[in-house]
């Protein structure tokens, strides 16, 4: 019996998760000179991934580490951010922080071409294997 391949549902389900924080973000900038706005965040990967019960690694060999178990909530939570030191909140009662917010959206960025790269990869590698 032949497993299926889940590189790709995770690489989609990060996808998906990129695309929320993207726009928590997004939304984070544009509300900077807003009084009392709150900086909001997504959950992190890994904890949407553990949350979802669908979703676990293979234990292939006893040696190998057993998995945490799932929990059943598996929504991505927005929240409100952490205080930032540098920012903190602002005489206007808003909590974003440029630099901040600026930073995540590289670090989106460059989650996302890694994950576009990596999928890429591992399409040609299959259809190298079903060629020969």
């Amino acid at each position: 019996m032949t497993q299926p391949i889940q590189l790709f549902d995770l690489a989609s389900r990060q996808a998906e998760w990129l695309s929320i924080r993207q726009e928590v973000v997004a939304s984070n900038i544009a509300n900077a000179n807003t009084p009392k706005y709150r900086a909001r965040d997504v959950t992190p990967f890994n904890a949407v991934l553990d949350s979802r019960s669908n979703f676990r690694m293979a234990r292939t060999n006893a040696a190998h580490l057993t998995g945490n178990p799932a929990g059943i909530s598996g929504d991505v939570d927005v929240r409100e951010a952490e205080l930032v030191n540098e920012i903190g909140v602002q005489e206007s009662g808003n909590t974003v922080g440029l630099a901040e917010e600026m930073t995540k959206s590289g670090e989106i960025k460059r989650q996302y071409e890694l994950n576009a790269a990596l999928v890429k990869s591992f399409h040609r590698m299959m259809l190298m294997t079903v060629r020969k």
